[in-house]
Formats: C-alpha cells, sequence, structure tokens
C-alpha cells in the first residue's frame, strides 16, 4: 500500500473514532477518553493536512519547484507532530486538574471503550507503519500514541474497577502524553535538520571525503556539499581537483552511490585557480 493510501485510511480512522471516544468521554466520565476525543479531531485534521501534502509530494519537478516536491511531505510531517505536541500538552492540562480534583469514572463503560479503542487505533497503526517518509512515520507516531493510550485507558479502567483510586485515569494520561512529547520533538528535530540542510546523521562526510581521495587521479575536493531533501533522496555537490579530467567523474558518482547519494554535480578541475 502507497504511503498516502496509509494516510488517508489513518485519517478516516481517526476521524470516526475521534467522535466515537467523544460521546465514549461524555458517558464514562473520563477525563483520558474525552481529551483524548478532542486531541484526535485536531489529530485528525492534521492526518488529513499531511495526506494532501503527501500527494503533492508525488508530483516531479517544474519551473517553479526544480527539485520537486518531496519536502511537501517533510512539511507535513511538522505539522502532525506540533499538533501532537499541542494536543499532549492539553492531556497533561487536564490530567493535572484531575489529579488535583479526582472525580467519579464509570469503569466498565471505560473498559469497554477502551478495548474498542485498542482494536480500531492498533489496526491504523499496522497499516502506517514501515512508511519511508517522515511525513508516514509522524503519522505513525500518532497512530501509536493512540494505541499506547486506550492500553493505558484499559489498564487503568481495570485496576480502578477494582480498587476505586480515582487518579490513576489522569496519571496513565500524563504518562503516554509526555512519551509522546518525547518522539516528537525526536520527530521535528530530523525535520528541522531537513529543511536548514544538514548533512544527514548516516552520512559521514569525512570518510566519504577519504575514500574520494583514495581514487586515483584525485588530488584534492572543494566546496564539498551533503544535503538531503527528504530523509530519503540525498544530493551531493563538489569540485574535484585531478589531471585525469575523463575518466574520474564516474569512479566518483558511483562511490557517492555506496554511500546513498544517487543525485550529485560534479566539477573536474585540474587547479584551485579554474574553481568558479
Amino acid at each position: 500500500m502507497k504511503s498516502k493510501k496509509r494516510i488517508l485510511l489513518a485519517f478516516i480512522l481517526n476521524l470516526l473514532f475521534s467522535v466515537f471516544e467523544f460521546f465514549g468521554g461524555i458517558f464514562t466520565g473520563s477525563v483520558a477518553v474525552l481529551s483524548d476525543s478532542l486531541h484526535d479531531l485536531g489529530d485528525a485534521a492534521s492526518i488529513g493536512i499531511s495526506y494532501f501534502l503527501e500527494r503533492k509530494s508525488e508530483k516531479g519537478a517544474d519551473k517553479k519547484h526544480t527539485f520537486g516536491y518531496a519536502r511537501y511531505s517533510v512539511l507535513g510531517g511538522l505539522i502532525t507532530s506540533a499538533v501532537l505536541i499541542l494536543g499532549s500538552c492539553a492531556v497533561i492540562y487536564n490530567a493535572v486538574i484531575r489529579i488535583i480534583d479526582p472525580v467519579g469514572i464509570d469503569y466498565n463503560g471505560m473498559i469497554i471503550f477502551a478495548l474498542v479503542g485498542v482494536t480500531v487505533n492498533f489496526a491504523a497503526a499496522y497499516f502506517t507503519h514501515g512508511g519511508h517518509s517522515l511525513n508516514q512515520r509522524a503519522v505513525n507516531l500518532h497512530m501509536l500514541e493512540d494505541v499506547l493510550g486506550w492500553a493505558a485507558v484499559l489498564f487503568g479502567a481495570v485496576i480502578m474497577r477494582f480498587t476505586d483510586i480515582k487518579i490513576i485515569d489522569p496519571i496513565m494520561s500524563l504518562a503516554v502524553a509526555c512519551f509522546i512529547i518525547f518522539n516528537c520533538i525526536k520527530n521535528m528535530k530530523n525535520m528541522f535538520d531537513i529543511f536548514l540542510e544538514k548533512v544527514p546523521e548516516e552520512v559521514d562526510i569525512e570518510e566519504i571525503t577519504e575514500q574520494l581521495l583514495n581514487i586515483e587521479g584525485v588530488s584534492c575536493i572543494k566546496r564539498f556539499h551533503i544535503w538531503t531533501l527528504d530523509g530519503n533522496i540525498h544530493f551531493a555537490s563538489m569540485y574535484i581537483i585531478t589531471e585525469n579530467l575523463e575518466g574520474v567523474k564516474g569512479k566518483v558518482r558511483e562511490k557517492l552511490k555506496e554511500h546513498g547519494i544517487t543525485n550529485s554535480v560534479i566539477e573536474i578541475c585540474d587547479s584551485d585557480e579554474n574553481i568558479a
């Protein structure tokens, strides 16, 4: 299944389930359920935007976007992660209020809603798992959040059913929200690195430089730049100073491909003086 279809499925499931959650939260009196319904409604909107941007990212290059539209996918992931963080902060706020002032909860109803929640969101997490784009990873993180959140609700409801310790519900919500914020921040860092054109973490520019200098005829490398378009498509540009003006370029390009750099601009010069 293509990445955009996975995201569309996640959007549909999330939107429908957020409505189900809203009424479930009212029925059970659970802040974990009610807060998550509002959280999911916002997330459904962000996932819808992510779906649109994922579709747009598949467009090829044109006169206005000569590199193509791949970074629209990264933008979608950034939006989804930002919404997740805001939603998690709202959950934390409501959870703290309920810790200070616990309220009665319909444990049996909460258990039923939690079982449905785990099932539906596990299915959505399964369908969005294994994506290569940062956008789909962000959507999958949201689905994972929902699975963990409902698992926590289920676990907490069962314990409260037998102990009547009401603060377990907001404490579990608090723990899941903190976990998601931590992972969202890590995901957003990767996206900001892309927009700042940082060298991809899996690429060792010093190692590549050393290997290129070992190619026969290569005496020096100047203005060596490596960046990534969307976390998967890597680019490089450089000046190679060599006396072998004909045979070096192909060897350099092949060495770059070994490191996952499939797009390169290589200028061959016989001295520093010829570098523009």
